[in-house]
């Protein structure tokens, strides 16, 4: 009996006859109704729905895993990336930050606000997962109360042994999940996740999947092409830019302008044109990249709010590498206000300057020629061919490495030759394949979003980031990718099969 009600509770959520709301007060309820039970003893004894199932049917509904809030243990300190009051009133809770990412369990994993934020105050890819809004309320207050205590970690009142171990806290003798504390810290082992969606993560499988992903060993073999090359701009875009030649016998710089408002870009292309400058223009974010990667302008006026990227993740790509780090960046935004927010700008991404919009003429003037003094006074130390040759030589020896069945070492020289020029879209595209390969999911997903960002027709990344997406449980993602190889697709038959798998996911 307990069994059809949980199931009648899961397609009930499905069709949308009940919302996750409604299921979430029958839990509150049975909740209230059973205090100072255990809560494995609850769901067992229950004849409603358990946590477990409004959260592989919330999964579902979103399109992302959900996250079991009673199995987790946090390091503390990843909460000082949300203040308590933001996670209170937004209904989110860090649970993992590692490297250049952010582990987000959300009440409405849609709230493309609330994640966009956080990916410009953190300067890391968020990667958000649905968790039931009462569990989460509560958890955000025990785990934001612990963090007040001055306590090193929080641990869920059943959170497995593994991940316990890996914060270094003894559970010992204490009550219905309540644990001591002690020294330790978080490893960078990789751990499992089952593979399907909708999926339960719990704090222990958030970080890769049980198998390698199913990325054929064709892919892995090297393209015919130009290590650097990117899907080139069609003539029309160049002509839209204003990409030509630049005024004869002017002594100005090429400044490349990158803004959604059209006006805007009109009123600066003028301002600078004024001042024997050639400008060139871009209106979203990933046209700007490869624009970069074409011409190599002298500097870059950016909007921080852009279609397809953010403007300040194109400037943390750029800064971070030897071919591109010297351009100086000028950012714009009419969003982001205040002193703070230019400081965490140029600690964060690396940007030489802030305006705010709307801005007096006079002040972007100066600042552009502030900055363009300032970067010819520096002596220059790149050598645009060397570079490229550099990072043909990081592909090469990392697609030797890997051949060879030297993982580590691949990977590597691969990521060096990343770092010297983070357009180079055939590195990008083959470390992605190799982080697959090695079940590290997340790294494989970064670099082959970046990938398609250079070369967004380019089939067999589309088809391994639909594969990784679907792994991980982002099923939403997943869809997307896998509708986009339909277009690109290199045969019927390749088409037909995508087409059907598609509707088994939909």
């Amino acid at each position: 009996m307990a069994e059809d009600k949980k199931q009648i509770g899961r397609i009930l959520l499905k069709r949308k006859l009940i919302s996750p709301d409604e299921l979430e007060k029958q839990l509150e309820n049975q909740r209230h109704a059973r205090d100072g039970v255990p809560l494995a003893s609850r769901i067992a004894a229950s004849g409603a729905v358990a946590e477990t199932d409004v959260l592989r049917a919330l999964s579902e509904q979103f399109g992302v895993p959900g996250i079991d809030l009673n199995q987790i243990a946090i390091k503390i300190a990843h909460l000082d990336l949300v203040p308590r009051e933001v996670a209170e009133s937004s209904r989110i809770l860090p649970v993992l930050a590692r490297d250049d990412r952010l582990f987000l369990a959300m009440a409405n994993p849609q709230d493309k606000r609330v994640i966009d934020e956080l990916e410009f105050v953190t300067g890391r890819r968020v990667y958000p997962y649905v968790a039931i809004t009462s569990t989460l309320e509560r958890t955000i207050r025990a785990a934001y109360d612990a963090k007040e205590l001055g306590e090193p970690h929080y641990a869920a009142p059943a959170a497995p042994a593994g991940a316990l171990e890996r914060l270094g806290v003894d559970r010992g003798e204490a009550e219905d999940g309540q644990y001591l504390t002690a020294t330790g810290a978080l490893t960078g082992e990789r751990n499992s996740v089952a593979p399907g969606a909708p999926s339960v993560v719990i704090d222990e499988q958030i970080e890769g999947v049980a198998a390698e992903a199913n990325i054929e060993q064709s892919d892995l073999e090297p393209l015919d092409e130009e290590v650097s090359k990117v899907s080139m701009l069609s003539a029309e875009l160049r002509s839209a830019a204003g990409m030509g030649p630049a005024p004869a016998g002017g002594s100005g710089k090429k400044i490349l302008v990158v803004d959604d408002e059209e006006d805007i870009r009109k009123l600066v292309r003028r301002l600078l044109v004024d001042k024997g400058h050639q400008v060139i223009e871009a209106d979203r974010g990933l046209l700007a990249l490869r624009m970069v990667k074409e011409e190599t302008p002298d500097l870059i006026l950016l909007d921080a709010m852009l279609p397809e990227l953010h403007g300040f993740d194109i400037a943390k790509r750029l800064k971070d590498s030897d071919k591109y780090g010297s351009i100086p960046i000028l950012m714009m935004s009419a969003v982001y206000r205040g002193w703070r927010i230019a400081a965490d700008l140029k600690a964060n991404y690396g940007i030489e300057d802030y305006i705010e919009k709307p801005f007096r003429i006079a002040d972007i003037l100066a600042k552009v020629a502030h900055l363009l003094a300032r970067a010819d006074g520096l002596p220059s130390t790149v050598d645009p061919e060397q570079i490229s040759r550099n990072a043909a030589k990081y592909l090469e020896d990392g697609i030797a490495a890997y051949k060879a069945g030297e993982i580590d070492m691949a990977i590597s020289m691969l990521r060096k030759g990343i770092s010297v020029d983070p357009l180079a879209y055939r590195l990008r595209y083959h470390l992605a394949l190799i982080y697959g390969k090695q079940g590290q999911i997340y790294d494989g997903i970064t670099e082959l979003e970046r990938a398609v960002d250079l070369n967004p027709k380019h089939f067999p990344a589309l088809k391994n980031l639909a594969v990784l997406y679907e792994k991980a449980g982002f099923r939403h993602k997943a869809v997307e990718m896998w509708e986009r190889c339909v277009h690109v697709a290199p045969d019927p038959e390749t088409r037909e099969s995508i087409k059907s798998h598609l509707l088994k996911l939909l």
